[in-house]
């Protein structure tokens, strides 16, 4: 079927959204390579809001798929004081940091930094500017839909050091509200007190399945003690603050926060404040 009849045929979508379900590209990138002539439709050059349906096929020039392979991926272990987007109240974007200076010396990846790629460089996900570990920044759209796109129920793994308040004396928070800074995770350090032992193995059920916020119940969560002061949460959701609004809501408060796992890649030995690239063998 010629790609200028697609429109109008029921169950068609955009061609910019069927190619990012496809995990082609992101709708962004897809915009950009239909304006540049590059994507055809059935054997003919797409023009830019084509209907397509999931019988037509869809082939992009090589020239985008060679800017695509150019793209980089790295794995920042962002410290304290950082925050994960754009400049914010005088504090220092996490992308600052991204610099041949911070490269990890035992990165195992044989890419070598360029400033072209800081061009389009953005933060998949975020972490608070007191909460430290694994960040991804992306100018892959595929990578970036695949961590935050709508329909993504990709693992993220944190650690989460906590204190127990008892309910009712964690008042839970409004997203948007600061909470008390957070503390440096190090795992090495002596446990000083014994949450495990007084908090409710009920309340901790409850952490699991069970809470809402926003009015919305959340998914369920993989929640288990990692040491008797120290969680380890699973999400697949990503709200603001969650993990530290799902504690006050059971009587935790959270002193420190670490996210050390998203998908299948790990933060690993990467020491704090530097960064790595994604591997060609590593998938999220």
């Amino acid at each position: 079927m010629p790609a200028t009849k697609a429109a109008g045929t029921s169950g068609t979508s955009r061609l910019n959204k069927r190619m990012a379900e496809l995990g082609m590209c992101s709708r962004r990138e897809a915009d950009d390579w239909i304006a540049q002539g590059w994507v055809k439709v059935n054997g003919e050059v797409a023009p830019m809001g084509l209907q397509v349906t999931p019988l037509d096929r869809i082939e992009v020039d090589k020239v985008a798929q060679g800017f695509q392979e150019q793209r980089v991926t790295i794995l920042l272990h962002k410290p304290m004081g950082y925050v994960s987007g754009q400049a914010e109240d005088g504090h220092t974007p996490a992308v600052a940091l991204i610099n041949p200076r911070t490269h990890w010396r035992d990165d195992p990846s044989r890419n070598r930094f360029s400033p072209p790629q800081l061009r389009g460089l953005a933060p998949a996900g975020r972490l608070d500017i007191d909460s430290v570990g694994l960040l991804v920044l992306t100018q892959d759209g595929r990578v970036a839909r695949q961590i935050i796109g709508e329909d993504s129920e990709m693992e993220k793994e944190y650690l989460v050091r906590v204190v127990y308040q008892a309910p009712g004396q964690a008042v839970p928070r409004h997203p948007s509200e600061r909470s008390a800074p957070l503390q440096e995770i190090d795992e090495r350090d002596p446990v000083s007190t014994n949450v495990q032992a007084v908090f409710p193995k009920e309340l901790l059920e409850r952490l699991r399945h069970g809470l809402s916020l926003d009015g919305e119940p959340l998914k369920p969560a993989k929640v288990d003690w990692q040491n008797p002061e120290q969680l380890r949460f699973v999400l697949t959701e990503g709200k603001k603050r969650q993990i530290r609004r799902m504690c006050e809501l059971v009587g935790l408060k959270v002193v420190g926060l670490k996210r050390i796992r998203i998908g299948r890649v790990t933060l690993g030995n990467l020491p704090v404040g530097q960064w790595r690239y994604l591997s060609p063998h590593e998938r999220f």
